[in-house]
């Protein structure tokens, strides 16, 4: 392709982008997920932070996934029975899974941890604490 062929492509392009947003219904972008941007997370709900952090390898119904990757089912999981397991884990890592210690707030992870132990088939109702992540960060 021509250079001249490749910039007429491009501001052609770049003329339609202004036109883009009136394209998409006020129905389709209220379906629009807010992802948080950089190294630190912005959401604060148990529900969000799984949402956005824990179902792209743990997948939305938390049955964990095979293939490029093991990642454990957190559904129905005994390990979570003690609370400072999961705690423990989304602080610190284990195996494959990054340690999110850096990224989240006491609060956020407490939050997570909350919201999965409740979730997913699981029961387990004492709540972690901000000061149980804390804790658990030394």
């Amino acid at each position: 392709m021509g250079r001249a062929r490749y910039l007429c492509l491009v501001l052609g392009v770049a003329a339609q982008l202004p036109l883009l947003p009136a394209a998409i219904s006020a129905q389709e972008a209220s379906k629009q997920r807010t992802f948080s941007t950089g190294y630190v997370f912005a959401e604060t709900s148990g529900e969000e932070l799984f949402a956005n952090i824990c179902q792209g390898c743990h997948m939305q119904d938390a049955m964990g996934a095979t293939g490029a990757g093991a990642y454990p089912s957190l559904a129905s999981n005994s390990y979570l029975q003690s609370s400072g397991y999961p705690v423990h884990v989304v602080v610190h890592g284990r195996r494959a899974m990054p340690p999110f210690g850096d990224m989240l707030s006491d609060d956020q992870i407490a939050a997570v941890v909350n919201y999965v132990r409740t979730h997913f088939g699981n029961n387990f109702r004492d709540a972690v604490t901000a000061g149980d992540v804390k804790d658990a960060r030394r």
